[in-house]
């Protein structure tokens, strides 16, 4: 009888392996995070959800009012992005505060995700990966990057932005240098379209 109790088990599913999906500012993550999506391997979107979880979750509500003043959310109780992110830019240790508020949220929530997932692969898109050491809660990294003029241009086109307040961001982002250094797997975007797709497919094909 056991042994046909055994036979008859429902065997576990095997646990997915997370991928960190990572990059500066224009370097082209979000559309490698789509290709992904096109290969048939879900995506959790941190930095979206975290934009969903600041306006849902009202115990966040609380303590980032109480960290940044009422002004943090609009008349509406709706999070004011502008109004942090001109609060924080120049504060590393508000900006810490800040994250040590949204990220434990969000590592709870993309938990909960994972939980429902059934692919071998998932992918974690997060633009601190890396700063934020979630690469070490990863089977591994992947690195989206292109030189610097590429990215300052595409996000002067995509956002209308000036050479200056660019470049500010990416003074306040890890040097693409160090992020190499720390990644597993490199896409570098410094081409075209059909080329980042080319480069997504062999490196999330390839991992094992």
């Amino acid at each position: 009888m056991e042994e046909l109790h055994s036979e008859t088990k429902k065997a576990e599913p095997p646990s997915s392996k997370v991928i960190g999906l990572t990059g500066g500012i224009g370097s082209g993550k979000t559309t490698v995070a789509h290709f992904i999506e096109e290969c048939g391997f879900p995506v959790y979107y941190s930095d979206d959800r975290a934009k969903t979880i600041v306006n849902d979750n009202d115990e966040l509500k609380v303590k980032i009012k109480e960290l940044l003043g009422e002004k943090a959310y609009d008349e509406n109780e709706l999070y004011d992005r502008k109004f942090v992110a001109e609060k924080v830019f120049n504060d590393k240790d508000l900006l810490h505060q800040l994250n040590e508020i949204i990220h434990p949220a969000v590592r709870v929530d993309f938990e909960e995700w994972l939980e429902k997932q059934t692919k071998y692969l998932v992918f974690k898109e997060t633009a601190l990966l890396f700063e934020l050491k979630l690469n070490k809660q990863c089977y591994k990294s992947l690195l989206v990057t292109a030189e610097d003029n590429i990215r300052t241009k595409r996000v002067m086109d995509r956002d209308g932005k000036t050479y200056r307040e660019i470049e500010a961001i990416m003074e306040k982002q890890m040097s693409e240098k160090d992020k190499i250094k720390l990644a597993d797997c490199i896409i570098y975007n410094n081409t075209n379209l059909e080329d980042l797709k080319e480069q997504t497919e062999r490196i999330i094909f390839d991992i094992e």
